[in-house]
């Protein structure tokens, strides 16, 4: 065989065993034959543009490369419910008459933008801001559903999703028992933008291809036939793709796929509704952010049924009981889920849970386990009872609103190691070396019931505890010695007031310049800052006004903790702009990112409002993006702020 006929019989064995799931003959035949184009290769120097042995990983890279697009990459407008989406295709056919719509599945993944020159596979990266994105051109290269040359002569940038399969998920993590993946989208995503290809190599991903950006020479005028020439080209196209000319067409399709989701190897979040015509796309044209012609149908958070086992009340640091539901284990969206919060006791009440009784679970945004609601009781089923006293000190339990609360502040030692492991956390006074085992034993052996007591601990105190040499005792006694300089809002987030988050701790700071002032502040002026509403400032007022808080304080002030705010002159990138951080950052911490917009002039907000400037948005990101996009406020990704930083 020729190189040629070499190449040509690898690439069509792999399309069928990558793209079509139906592979024509034995590994053992297909590594044979590849095993004698690589010794071809190496023996005349040659290797031709489509040659399998391109998709191998090559080195690490020292970095990503910024790609701009040929042409902008839209994001598309969302509906969640029914009565939304038929008033988005009521408009279409109010504007343009009478069309025809194609419905295809919403992968879950990683976008992909593939550019092709004269039938040649040239690169391919991320989405990015649509505008600009990451060059990924080594990692999508070792997809092997990917083609490296198409029937094509002109210049394209096709987009498709890269996914990766559960059932290959399943094999990764059981051949892989020291690096197990937990989710599929994150592992896609994590691959496709891992410096190194081989990592990609190794999750085994694909690509599902759906639509084109720029085209120059592409003789296609609807969606359905771009279909047909993907699939031509040997591209893998999406697993569902029907067409409807009204609402109740699309519904009946979309209820179809809601029904199947479960089965599908591969995670979906919703569907996706566009014009056919590409003539008609244009009469309707774009938003500033979406295509009008398009719309993506969110379905509702996954959920599933299993057994409740169990329910625990767990005690915070506020003295406040939370419900834990301890469930059978069960696979969500990607992850075991084997607890989830069941919120409070009158929340029990309102969804008729049970213990030893089926529930059924949601992962709201694919986040936060959610209990919905009973399911299914049996004989042995039993009632949940409110709980009358603390688990942790026995205390009788008084009510506060919607929840139960232990009032022993002072001798609940739940409680106790609650506040003060809460107190040397790295946002607030970042007391290094006190891990919440070692608060506790410190609360038991050392006595100590107050984040204060710590500034009177000595060398031989921490002698007693286990594990406490020379050098660890010199470094924590340093720690809590420098923990004295903290800030103002650090301070505030250090005292551990309920629903005060580190933003609202920096807007307190800046508000009121000391504590003394905080102090004094009622309910209706704090319910008047940007952020704060009632809930919060009555959960301030009522720190202040319990005596033992205050015996705490003073304890803190004469140990020489009673700093003020100091109004920043840092000129910097961000300076005049209040910046919302949304979404899982890769190269930072929500904390990390916020010290440094901070450091360079800006000001955190902890919630998109019409006064924010600026929204740096993650992976993930939810309805603070939806929010800001709403509002017409800037977004950036992670790439444009790192490059705004410096990085």
């Amino acid at each position: 065989m020729t190189m040629r006929q070499m190449v040509d019989q690898l690439n069509k064995w792999a399309y069928e065993y990558y793209v079509l799931d139906n592979p024509t003959v034995k590994d053992t035949e297909y590594d044979a034959l590849y095993d004698q184009l690589v010794a071809l290769e190496k023996s005349t120097g040659q290797v031709l543009d489509d040659s399998p042995t391109k998709r191998v990983g090559g080195e690490p890279l020292s970095g990503f490369v910024r790609h701009k697009h040929i042409k902008r990459l839209y994001s598309l407008d969302k509906v969640q419910s029914f009565n939304e989406l038929e008033e988005w295709v009521n408009k279409v056919i109010a504007a343009v008459g009478l069309t025809t719509f194609t419905v295809e599945l919403k992968y879950d993944g990683l976008t992909i933008n593939a550019t092709y020159r004269n039938g040649k596979f040239v690169g391919a990266s991320t989405r990015g801001n649509g505008i600009e994105g990451e060059d990924v051109t080594a990692q999508v290269l070792t997809i092997r559903s990917v083609p490296l040359s198409i029937d094509f002569d002109g210049v394209a940038e096709i987009q498709g999703e890269g996914i990766m399969r559960l059932s290959v998920l399943e094999n990764y993590n059981r051949s892989n028992p020291n690096d197990q993946l937990k989710n599929a989208r994150n592992a896609a995503a994590g691959a496709i933008r891992n410096l190194d290809p081989a990592v990609t190599a190794k999750r085994n991903l694909d690509v599902v291809f759906y639509s084109t950006g720029y085209t120059e020479g592409m003789d296609v005028s609807t969606q359905t036939q771009l279909v047909e020439f993907l699939k031509h080209n040997k591209f893998k196209t999406n697993f569902v793709f029907e067409t409807a000319t009204d609402f109740q067409g699309i519904k009946k399709v979309i209820e179809k796929i809601a029904e199947n989701r479960s089965k599908y190897d591969f995670l979906i979040d919703g569907v996706v509704i566009k014009v056919n015509d590409y003539a008609t796309r244009e009469l309707l044209g774009y938003t500033d952010k979406f295509p009008k012609w398009a719309v993506a149908y969110k379905f509702d958070a996954e959920q599933v049924m299993t057994r409740l086992n169990e329910v625990r009340w767990q005690v915070g640091r506020t003295g406040k009981l939370t419900p834990i539901g301890v469930l059978e284990p069960v696979d969500l969206c990607g992850a075991t889920i084997s607890r989830a919060t069941l919120n409070n006791f009158g929340d029990i009440q309102r969804k008729n849970l049970l213990v030893n009784a089926d529930v059924f679970i949601r992962r709201s945004n694919d986040v936060i386990p959610e209990v919905l609601g009973l399911a299914q009781k049996y004989p042995e089923s039993e009632t949940i009872h409110k709980p009358a006293n603390c688990p942790s000190c026995n205390s009788i339990l008084v009510e506060r609103g919607a929840n139960l609360y232990c009032p022993d502040s002072l001798n609940c030692k739940t409680q106790i190691v609650g506040r003060i492991n809460h107190y040397c956390t790295k946002p607030a006074c970042n007391i290094e070396g006190l891990s919440e085992k070692t608060v506790l034993a410190m609360v038991e052996n050392l006595h100590i019931s107050t984040p204060a007591d710590l500034y009177d601990l000595t060398a031989e105190d921490l002698a007693q505890l286990e594990g406490f040499k020379d050098k660890k005792i010199s470094n924590v006694l340093k720690s809590i010695e420098a923990s004295k300089s903290v800030t103002l809002a650090q301070l505030i987030y250090a005292l551990g007031i309920d629903n005060i988050g580190t933003v609202t701790a920096r807007d307190l700071a800046k508000q009121f310049k000391s504590l003394d002032n905080l102090r004094s502040a009622d309910v209706s002026t704090l319910a008047q800052i940007d952020q704060i509403g009632e809930v919060v400032a009555q959960s301030i007022v009522d720190y202040f006004a319990d005596e033992e808080n205050l015996v705490a304080l003073n304890k803190l002030r004469e140990h020489g903790i009673n700093p003020t705010y100091t109004e920043s002159t840092t000129v910097g990138v961000f300076s005049g702009k209040k910046v919302v951080l949304t979404g899982t950052l890769e190269k930072f911490t929500r904390s990390e990112a916020g010290k440094l917009i901070e450091s360079l002039g800006g000001q955190l907000s902890a919630s998109v409002t019409s006064s924010v400037n600026l929204v740096v948005a993650g992976e993930a990101a939810g309805s603070k993006l939806d929010k800001a996009r709403k509002l017409g406020i800037e977004i950036i990704d992670e790439q444009t702020f790192l490059q705004m930083v410096g990085k």
